[in-house]
């Protein structure tokens, strides 16, 4: 990813999470390429009521760009990320939790992280676990709380990665609270289980 310039910005999946996320994304001016598995042209209207700085684009505009959420049902997470192209060193932020429903149950990963199973369908890139463990209509609500800021929380196995999220983080208007590697931070985080998922902390300075 470029130091010269603004990162940009795509998001694949406009479920509660992405268009979340896009929302909170808008409400700062920030822009982004929005997508899904059914095109362009299913994301007319809500790209229309988040304004000029969230497009629409096809799941592979989105995962051109410098840093890339994903926030996909996980059974369908294959399907929407089977054949990108390699993400050769990009950042792609893991918003998934590792549940079916609803009935909402745990997927069985066999003790494994979810991210770390996240990270094996996006080849290529360093994976930041953020934006996963709040309830969606947190994401894109006024993250000034009582007086201090709305805590996220982020992990990751790249330094400089992760430095970009939290900086995201940060204009969003959020507290970001590093927690470490995927292993220990993911596990953390990820619902069901996880002891940080859904959470909802705010933080004083």
């Amino acid at each position: 990813m470029s130091t010269s310039h603004t990162p940009t910005i795509g998001i694949i999946g406009a479920g509660a999470i992405g268009s979340s996320f896009a929302r909170a994304l808008a409400g700062k001016g920030i822009h982004a390429t929005l997508s899904n598995s059914r095109g362009p042209d299913s994301l007319k209207d809500l790209v229309r009521e988040l304004g000029p700085t969230i497009q629409a684009g096809t799941v592979k505009e989105a995962a051109s760009k410098d840093i890339v959420l994903v926030a996909v049902n996980w059974g369908r997470l294959p399907g929407a990320l089977g054949g990108l192209p390699d993400f050769a060193g990009r950042i792609v932020i893991d918003a998934n939790n590792p549940v079916e429903g609803p009935p909402l149950k745990p997927v069985d990963l066999k003790g494994r992280v979810s991210s770390e199973v996240f990270a094996e369908l996006v080849p290529g890139a360093r994976v930041v676990k953020a934006f996963n463990h709040l309830l969606a209509h947190l994401l894109s609500s006024d993250p000034a709380a009582e007086g201090g800021k709305r805590v996220l929380f982020y992990a990751g196995d790249d330094a400089k990665a992760k430095t970009a999220v939290a900086a995201l983080i940060n204009q969003l208007g959020f507290s970001g609270v590093d927690l470490g590697t995927l292993a220990v931070g993911g596990r953390m985080t990820q619902f069901m289980g996880g002891p940080l998922a859904i959470l909802n902390l705010v933080q004083f300075s």
